[in-house]
């Protein structure tokens, strides 16, 4: 067990943020991840388990040993009539994965091309884009118990989806590590192109067939046209989620802000976030090393040398400004470490 100590994590974050972890390792098995956890048992610390770094903003030192997860693999464990059933290690990086599943002509991840991370962060985030859910695909997945180091197996019920939201999240949070995630993949595809620009972007490439590479292009072009790299550019995608509020508050808000869109569920209409914040007057304001992206209003970026904690008092002032404006509370996807 190589366990390191005072070990940069800038290189396993995507906003680039330079903070140290006092100790550090990275799993490739099962076995690896439990004597690691063994360890920070016997330390008397809290391990902190770390997958492609796509969805944290750390403002301080990690005094606590970090757990890199690298678990890999992707195979076919099981084939129905109408679907396959794929297993992936947690640490299979996600666009990868979808890569993989459209070689293979699996459908129902094409919608989801491009999005950071790793497979082991898709069901705790519930990760969603373009009209897809990981709900949508998901079967189950094995997680390691941190205290009893037993493996449990967890289907879509217990994993209490919500709107990027798990059980993982909150009463399960810190107890578990995923470890693999099986996928329920269709044999025949439901082409969804009704959300956001994918028509549109279909239409101007010239697509008149339809397919899994087609929309995972198209989608892979919106989002490169929308969002920075974060090789080049310090970030986590989206910082914040979008806000649900009720039918009369829509309205109150319609009869003021004629623009104002919205998409009614079944008890609320979802307001974008981007739209809210760029009302504000956020986008493209920089801010020394941080600032709003200028493409993308929803994306807190860190253009060099930014601090994790400066982009948090940033994420603050604007969901202050977006509540004194529309008395709208937006929460951040990112988690504050």
């Amino acid at each position: 067990m190589n366990i390191q100590e005072n070990i940069s994590l800038k290189a396993f974050n995507t906003f680039g943020i330079d903070k140290n972890a006092r100790f550090f390792i990275t799993i490739k098995s099962i076995e690896e991840l439990k004597q690691a956890l063994t360890w920070a048992k016997s330390q008397n610390i809290k391990p902190l388990i770390l997958g492609g770094g796509s969805n944290i903003l750390l403002t301080q030192n990690q005094d606590t040993l970090v757990i890199k997860i690298e678990l890999v693999g992707v195979e076919m464990i099981q084939e129905t009539e109408n679907f396959y059933f794929i297993k992936a290690g947690a640490g299979v990086n996600w666009h990868q994965f979808v890569l993989t599943a459209i070689e293979n002509c699996w459908a129902g991840v094409e919608n989801l091309s491009l999005i950071p991370g790793t497979v082991g962060a898709s069901p705790m985030q519930n990760i969603g884009a373009y009209g897809v859910e990981i709900k949508d695909v998901f079967s189950n997945l094995t997680a390691l118990n941190i205290d009893s180091l037993d493996l449990e197996n967890f289907d879509a019920e217990q994993c209490q989806f919500g709107y990027r939201e798990s059980v993982f999240k909150h009463d399960l949070k810190g107890k578990y590590v995923i470890c693999s995630v099986v996928f329920r993949l269709s044999k025949k595809p439901e082409f969804r192109i009704d959300y956001g620009a994918i028509q549109d972007t279909l239409k101007t490439s010239g697509i008149k067939n339809l397919s899994l590479k087609a929309i995972s292009d198209a989608v892979i072009s919106i989002r490169q046209s929308k969002l920075p790299d974060p090789k080049e550019i310090g970030n986590a995608g989206s910082f914040f989620k979008n806000p649900t509020i009720s039918a009369d508050q829509y309205q109150l808000l319609n009869s003021e802000y004629s623009t104002i869109p919205g998409y009614p569920t079944s008890d609320s209409v979802k307001v974008p976030a981007a739209w809210l914040i760029e009302q504000c007057g956020w986008k493209g304001q920089r801010f020394g090393e941080i600032g709003v992206h200028a493409n993308q209003p929803l994306v807190l970026v860190n253009y060099g040398d930014g601090d994790g904690n400066e982009i948090k008092k940033l994420a603050a002032r604007i969901q202050q400004s977006v509540f004194d404006k529309f008395k709208i509370t937006i929460h951040p996807e990112v988690n504050f470490l």
